[in-house]
């Protein structure tokens, strides 16, 4: 249930923004947008911080990005999600919609990188506990809703990559519950929030960073 009412949310989030964003001129949006940006990075400093206090990641944290980086741009993970999201473009009926690519990218990577997201799927299929996913639900909910008064229809679309990312992990959760464990939890909770701080600075300063070929980063930091 809670990638469930998380896709929910999602949707209802930037259904609601989009209604909203209709009323607003194009300074406004344009404001919005790097206040958007201007959260994300808190968001971002403060769930790092938070973590960082309970020892030294520094190494830990240049390694995982260094090789991450390297593994993703080889592999072009933000062009795959791209070509998904001009796929989704095209079937949906937004071809003409030349915010939707920026608003479908940034909302994923926003609303999926990040513990919550992998520590909640586990904790659903293992324990049938979906409160971590419930309470992330209501933070996606505001974050899509702020997001899709800028940026339209695209970020709605982002409900996709999470519900399939979120359901994967559950189904799979007997086999990832390892992850629930202390180091891991900290590792992927410093490296996921450095990849949300990214994101920020891209909605102030749009594609700076391809923050999707980081991902792998996730992924050697578990392993370290």
């Amino acid at each position: 249930m809670g990638t469930i009412v998380n896709v929910g949310a999602i949707a209802v989030g930037g259904l609601g923004g989009m209604l909203l964003g209709k009323y607003l001129k194009q300074s406004t949006q344009e404001l919005l947008m790097k206040i958007n940006g201007v959260c994300v990075l808190f968001l971002a400093i403060s769930g790092s911080m938070e973590s960082m206090l309970h020892g030294s990641f520094s190494m830990m944290l240049i390694v995982s990005l260094a090789i991450g980086a390297i593994v993703g741009d080889w592999i072009d993970i933000e062009g795959w999600l791209e070509r998904f999201g001009a796929w989704l473009k095209q079937k949906s009926g937004n071809a003409k919609n030349k915010l939707f690519m920026e608003g479908f990218v940034t909302t994923t990577l926003t609303v999926c990188i990040g513990a919550m997201a992998i520590v909640g799927a586990i904790q659903d299929g293992v324990f049938h506990d979906p409160s971590t996913l419930y309470a992330k639900s209501l933070l996606d909910f505001i974050i899509v809703f702020v997001l899709s008064a800028s940026l339209d229809v695209g970020c709605v679309f982002s409900a996709i990559p999470v519900g399939l990312l979120q359901g994967t992990i559950t189904v799979l959760s007997s086999f990832l519950v390892f992850l629930l464990a202390d180091g891991a939890l900290d590792n992927l909770s410093v490296v996921g929030n450095v990849l949300i701080f990214c994101v920020g600075v891209n909605l102030i300063w749009p594609k700076t960073i391809k923050v999707a070929n980081l991902l792998p980063a996730l992924l050697i930091a578990l392993f370290l």
